[in-house]
């Protein structure tokens, strides 16, 4: 299951330094044990508001980010960006009903992974339920499908950016193939896959034991206790670092440096901007899996964090370059999204505001003098806002959880393993498991992401010739151009 603002502390999630709370495992039993377990039932307005929230994260992808990358490049390759994002949605698609979804959102032998009991979704139908956060609460287990497929289709777009107008399209869709397959597939496990409140619900009668064993099914991050509401680790974090990796293996564009690389349409840009803010709010809102208060405080988190960023950007701008740019705007409003997108169900309003305008100085600093003095290649900024964006707002939820912060606190969670109250939470552990989920992250996409790169550079080759690149990949991979004179 996804991981909501119902997410508690997982056993094992502290060091043997920092055993300040330690699970009411008694309490939490009896508690639950007291309320009978409501019969099942799918709810219709949950379900509704989360079919709505899967078409708003697939608009995202296509048109949203196609658009937004396609306006960032020149002329000549503009229609290979689009084509690549489009195609990594087709792609990605099948896989995930295929084996993705049952690799990342099934029962694995470990916890860094699921299982194939649902390959090719064997045994789901229209009669399928998934729980949501709420004991007895269900939606169909196809609407959950389609709204994690909608979250597998857009990470991996995202590392496009990082290395655009340089990569060969049969490489990138080999590569997109495998990286989804042995780093996002896992890490959407690890995060977000747990047996749900109702399994707990009926563990906790029969007491420790088979509450510790529920808890010990799920994902690893989610037994240590990260807090991640809709994929600051997952998604921006993972693709960051691995679009990184990506851009230092391929090496620099050909003439950067040298030629102008200015972007051919900053309005297509702003137009993909709008739409990606717009979606957002499903993909933020959405992973609440319900519609009610917290996907509301979600849904206002999303709105204020990324104005706040955006202007928070403007003004840098004016200060550092004396003229406020479009670009700027619309890459400070994309860093807040990022920033919000762990934290997005457990901040307050204000809490929000305040992560949007710290983000922006942040990743302004590494899109501009960090990539200047290392010199790499990062086309589209992917690492400096996505990667960057997303550290910091993972690191940050622990913070802004806090119910004296104005956060919503772990109250929600009292009677799942591992789990603590609003008036138990302390900050200083929280921060310590964000920071080491952070970690873990880099180290598993960017290492996982290092090998198949270099694999698939060793046989089919990542880039193509100096010549194709001058020419365009429009023209020379595609057969067609964006524009004709």
């Amino acid at each position: 299951m996804k991981l909501s603002h119902k997410l508690g502390l997982g056993l094992g999630a502290l060091s043997a330094a920092m055993v300040l709370v330690q699970p009411a495992w008694a309490q939490a039993a009896a508690a639950v044990a007291a309320s009978p377990i409501p019969a099942a039932t799918v709810n219709k307005g949950d379900t509704a508001w989360m079919l709505v929230s899967s078409a708003l994260v697939l608009m995202m992808s296509v048109p949203g980010l196609a658009l937004f990358y396609g306006g960032l490049v020149r002329t000549k390759n503009m229609l290979s960006v689009l084509t690549q994002v489009f195609m990594i949605v087709c792609i990605v698609s099948v896989i995930w009903v295929t084996w993705g979804y049952s690799q990342a959102f099934t029962g694995g032998s470990t916890p860094f992974t699921g299982g194939l009991s649902k390959l090719a979704l064997i045994g789901v139908d229209a009669n399928s339920q998934v729980a949501t956060f709420s004991n007895g609460v269900y939606i169909p287990e196809y609407v959950y499908i389609c709204f994690q497929m909608t979250f597998a289709c857009i990470t991996p777009a995202l590392i496009v950016g990082a290395f655009a107008e340089r990569v060969k399209f049969s490489a990138l869709m080999l590569f997109v193939a495998l990286w989804v397959t042995f780093v996002y597939f896992p890490m959407a496990h690890m995060v977000w896959y747990w047996d749900g409140p109702d399994a707990v619900a009926a563990a906790a009668i029969k007491g420790k034991a088979a509450l510790d064993a529920v808890n010990g099914e799920a994902g690893y991050l989610f037994q240590m206790g990260a807090l991640d509401f809709a994929g600051g680790t997952v998604v921006h974090i993972n693709a960051g670092i691995a679009g990184l990796v990506g851009c230092l293996m391929i090496g620099k564009r050909t003439g950067y440096g040298k030629d102008v690389m200015a972007p051919h349409s900053l309005t297509m840009t702003m137009i993909g901007a709008s739409l990606l803010w717009v979606g957002w709010f499903g993909f933020n809102a959405g992973s609440n899996l319900e519609a009610n208060g917290v996907t509301g405080v979600a849904f206002i988190n999303t709105f204020v964090a990324t104005a706040a960023a955006g202007l928070s950007w403007l003004l840098i701008e004016q200060v550092v370059k004396g003229k406020p740019s479009l670009l700027g705007a619309v890459t400070g409003a994309v860093a807040g999204l990022v920033a919000v997108t762990p934290a997005s169900g457990f901040a307050g309003p204000m809490g929000s505001v305040v992560l949007g305008l710290l983000v922006s100085p942040i990743c302004f600093f590494f899109v501009t003098t960090v990539k200047n003095k290392f010199g790499y290649d990062d086309s589209l900024d992917v690492f400096g806002v996505h990667c960057i964006g997303g550290i910091f707002g993972a690191i940050m939820t622990g913070v802004l959880v806090a119910p004296s912060l104005g956060g919503q606190g772990l109250a929600d969670y009292a009677a799942k393993p591992g789990s603590l109250s609003a008036g138990d939470y302390h900050m200083g552990a929280q921060v310590y498991i964000q920071i080491k989920a952070v970690l873990f992250t880099l180290l598993f996409s960017g290492i996982g992401s290092a090998i198949l790169f270099f694999i698939i550079d060793k046989t089919i080759g990542l880039r193509p010739s100096v010549d194709v690149e001058r020419e365009g990949l429009d023209l020379a991979e595609h057969g067609e151009r964006a524009y004709h004179y």
